[in-house]
């Protein structure tokens, strides 16, 4: 799978840390930035991202920031994206499973990076459950 991967400053370090996983599972990787903790604007770096899923140039994508909420907004605003700011590996397995989540957006400062990279293998693992939520998720596109 190609996953769009982007995170400002406060995500750089989580970022790091996933891509190498991504690549350890097998995943290619497109790297939107940043490309170092220096501070930036996040939406400079999440909206290319988003769009790269959006456009189908990536199947998945994964943003990140200090909380991951303002990642989450920037990427929802583009349409076609269906991004879950996820906190929990339950929250992970619902975002796919019943709302076929297209975008991951994880915050560096609420959870332990141990907990981040179990977030992310199961996001990627889990299949969208169609049926009944398909037509939920139709409504909202």
């Amino acid at each position: 799978m190609k996953i769009a991967i982007g995170s400002d400053h406060a995500g750089f370090e989580y970022k790091e840390k996933i891509k190498i996983l991504l690549a350890g599972l097998g995943h290619e990787v497109k790297d939107f930035g940043t490309f170092s903790a220096e501070p930036v604007d996040y939406p400079l770096f999440i909206r290319p991202a988003a769009q790269g899923v959006a456009a189908g140039e990536c199947e998945r994508g994964i943003v990140l920031g200090g909380s991951g909420n303002g990642e989450a907004i920037v990427a929802n605003k583009v349409p076609g994206v269906r991004c879950a700011l996820c906190w929990s590996v339950e929250t992970a397995r619902l975002a796919r499973e019943h709302n076929d989540s297209n975008v991951l957006s994880l915050g560096q400062r609420t959870i332990p990076e141990e907990l981040a990279l179990q977030i992310v293998t199961v996001w990627l693992a889990t299949p969208f459950a169609g049926g009944r939520h398909a037509r939920r998720v139709a409504m909202i596109e």
